[in-house]
């Protein structure tokens, strides 16, 4: 048997605590998700970073970026290893990532402190459903827990953007954040500046291009192709405006790398559109077509941290 308690339930009986998000994108065509959490504090967070990473389970990779953890997950479920040191230390791990519908069932263990991380702050959480917790579930103490939390099944979108801008007028990675803010679907994640060939003899100023991600329902893409749509098109001051769309957590190797050579090479459009093509991306004509080279490399660089800032002399 098991109780189940909506984020209400869980702070009514155990109070507000630290979690300020739980955002679950899958991608089921690679087998994988990325488990989002945002903190109140930095604290609570590398603590959860370092035990996590400990226990394994079905996590691959796991950083944090200030309060928020990213934790690159595989489908299924695998044991978790708190080690030797678990007695001691306590323990916290990531067991099972499932898609269930619409839904995804994350099932978290925790031993001794971290119990309340799993059965308090993360179930406490508004972007969360529900939370199911067994009869034996006991919080804080020497108890070993494990709770199974169950959110919204998000996709990733990275919408990429070049060429709203003139000499005069404009700047394309203002407009594309201020459409992301503005945008009323899904949840705005990343905002990042393309820097692409500085030698580009038709760049406006600084020659970069711009990519934003959400994390988003899949019923409602539809509805955010089409905001940015109209907003690029009711925001650009040129007449070569693109956008392009991206849904997934694994960008292919071949668009990284069309995304990097960018930033050096002089490719025509057709290069562009066959990498396009052959990598999943779609290309929407919203002024123009003059930006179609840039608003692909925008996806292709979305994933490079800082050096999708820079060009290949920055890094070096």
């Amino acid at each position: 048997m098991v109780t189940t308690l909506t984020p209400e339930e869980v702070r009514a009986k155990y109070g507000k605590m630290f979690c300020k998000a739980l955002y679950t994108l899958v991608d089921e065509k690679h087998g994988k998700a990325r488990v989002i959490e945002t903190c109140s504090a930095r604290g609570p967070a590398e603590w959860d970073v370092v035990n996590r990473r400990r226990s394994g389970g079905v996590i691959n990779v796991i950083n944090i970026e200030g309060t928020t953890i990213i934790m690159d997950v595989t489908l299924g479920e695998k044991e978790i290893k708190f080690g030797a040191a678990s007695a001691e230390m306590g323990g916290q791990g990531l067991k099972a990532c499932r898609v269930e519908g619409d839904e995804v069932r994350t099932t978290w263990y925790g031993i001794a402190g971290a119990s309340v991380g799993i059965g308090a702050c993360l179930p406490g959480c508004d972007t969360v459903l529900r939370t199911e917790f067994p009869d034996e579930f006991k919080i804080g103490g020497g108890h070993t827990a494990h709770v199974d939390i169950f959110t919204p099944k998000l996709v990733r979108v990275i919408i990429g953007v070049d060429d709203t801008d003139t000499k005069e007028k404009g700047a394309t990675w203002a407009t594309s954040l201020a459409m992301a803010r503005e945008c009323p679907y899904g949840h705005f994640m990343e905002h990042k500046i393309i820097q692409l060939n500085p030698r580009c003899p038709t760049k406006t100023t600084n020659c970069v291009a711009t990519a934003v991600s959400f994390a988003i329902r899949e019923d409602e893409v539809p509805k955010l192709i089409e905001f940015c749509y109209d907003y690029i098109k009711s925001h650009s001051y040129s007449e070569d405006a693109v956008m392009t769309v991206f849904k997934g957590l694994e960008i292919p190797s071949a668009l990284r790398k069309f995304g990097w050579d960018a930033k050096s090479i002089m490719y025509k459009v057709e290069d562009a559109e066959k990498i396009a093509a052959e990598s999943g991306v779609e290309i929407i004509s919203v002024t123009g077509t003059g930006g179609i080279i840039g608003a692909v490399a925008a996806i292709g660089c979305a994933d490079l941290g800082t050096e999708a800032a820079g060009v290949a002399e920055d890094f070096q």
